[in-house]
């Protein structure tokens, strides 16, 4: 159950502290943002188990220029998910039947949708857990509104400006160069049988790349994509990551043949990967 906390509202009319369920936020607090800054109005999706919560907050987003869904469960939640097109998911964690975290494994695996976890809880392994399947930020509550709309406009910004990936089932062999990744059981193989073990945050950057190749993916968006960007409080930089990487999959790292470095760009993966 969520606290709920009073909020202040400053002297725009929106509310300046915590994110409140009270009556009075709604009618205290006009609109005062849109999505004029965006080509067409948000699709956000809103999955909280708590009427209190989840009224206010699509009508609040909705004030503010976003078209709403919600839905009270994971098992509501999937079958919009299935009939929909969203830009991005506000997915509260604590919830009856199916919880937040694996809700969000299926959002990862099915569809190439933003997430934001919503949760009552602070402590940093639940951070990290929601951004270790594939979490793009995550709000503690009680939270404030004005910046969550900013977090969301944010994220949609840059997964719209992220090159979109081909589709490459995890269920396949990925065969590169002299490597052949084995999605199944994340590692790779060499052509002479040499097994080299992935881990998570390789096999998943790994993955980045080649469902992107020969495309430049700056470092921003190598971390949104990996790990959401709150990972930096968390992980060493991409760049570290990327050195790693190379260590186990190029004959020379400092001269690499598939994992290039983009001056001022980035990084590209610079070879073709087909299904084997």
């Amino acid at each position: 159950m969520l606290l709920v906390m009073s909020s202040p509202v400053d002297p725009d009319g929106e509310p300046a502290g915590p994110f409140t369920a009270s009556p009075g936020f709604l009618s205290a607090a006009p609109a005062a943002g849109d999505n004029s800054d965006m080509a067409e109005p948000l699709h956000v999706l809103v999955v909280e188990d708590e009427k209190s919560v989840r009224d206010p907050l699509v009508q609040y987003l909705s004030r503010n220029g976003c078209r709403t869904s919600q839905a009270k469960d994971a098992q509501d939640a999937r079958r919009q998910l299935m009939g929909q097109v969203f830009d991005l998911v506000l997915l509260d964690i604590m919830m009856p039947g199916e919880d937040g975290f694996s809700l969000c494994r299926h959002i990862r695996e099915a569809k190439d949708i933003p997430v934001i976890l919503l949760t009552a809880k602070g402590e940093e392994t639940d951070r990290i857990v929601g951004l270790e399947i594939g979490a793009d930020d995550y709000v503690v509550k009680p939270f404030n509104p004005r910046e969550l709309l900013a977090r969301i406009k944010g994220i949609v910004r840059r997964t719209r400006a992220t090159p979109s990936r081909q589709k490459l089932s995890e269920s396949v062999d990925l065969a590169f160069g002299t490597w052949t990744l084995r999605t199944g059981e994340r590692h790779l193989v060499s052509d002479d049988g040499v097994v080299v073990p992935l881990s998570s945050v390789e096999f998943t950057l790994l993955m980045v790349l080649i469902e992107r190749p020969r495309m430049v993916l700056s470092r921003e968006q190598l971390l949104d994509m990996t790990r959401g960007r709150s990972a930096v409080l968390f992980d060493r930089s991409i760049d570290n990551q990327i050195s790693r990487l190379r260590k186990k999959i190029e004959a020379d790292p400092k001269n690499p043949a598939y994992i290039k470095t983009v001056w001022g760009g980035g990084y590209s993966f610079a070879t073709d990967v087909q299904p084997r």
